[in-house]
């Protein structure tokens, strides 16, 4: 059963930084894309930063510059560096990890879910 366990999150104040980790565990399938994406009270999930198994990188608009995903595949971890942080990065982030995973010849993506941690921005 896959775990993603995920830490980094808290209170700080604007212009702070912040580090997220999100370690994936229990699956012996590779990982393909792993991700961050976040959620602001009465707001949609949005995607933050994704990073694909060769190590291509995609931010949203308005966090490039500011924040930086990385991952380490000896590992199965993925980071996301916070700088420069903003009022309005203020949001529940979560991982995502995306396993390559077969069964019976057949091959598909499963995406998992990390519990969510709680960045706080204060002005």
């Amino acid at each position: 059963q896959v775990q993603l366990v995920e830490s980094g999150g808290g209170l700080v104040q604007a212009g702070g930084s912040l580090r997220l980790s999100c370690a994936a565990s229990g699956s012996s399938f590779s990982i393909n894309a792993m991700g961050w994406y976040r959620q602001a009270p009465g707001k949609q999930r949005e995607l933050v930063a994704t990073i694909s198994s060769g190590g291509s990188r995609k931010y949203a608009d308005s966090v490039k510059g500011r924040f930086t995903i990385s991952r380490d595949n000896a590992n199965n971890t993925v980071y996301l560096q916070m700088n420069s942080l903003k009022p309005e990065d203020t949001a529940v982030y979560s991982c995502n990890v995306q396993y390559v995973e077969y069964n019976v010849g057949i091959r598909w993506l499963r995406d998992y879910w990390g519990q969510g941690t709680q960045v706080t921005v204060s002005s």
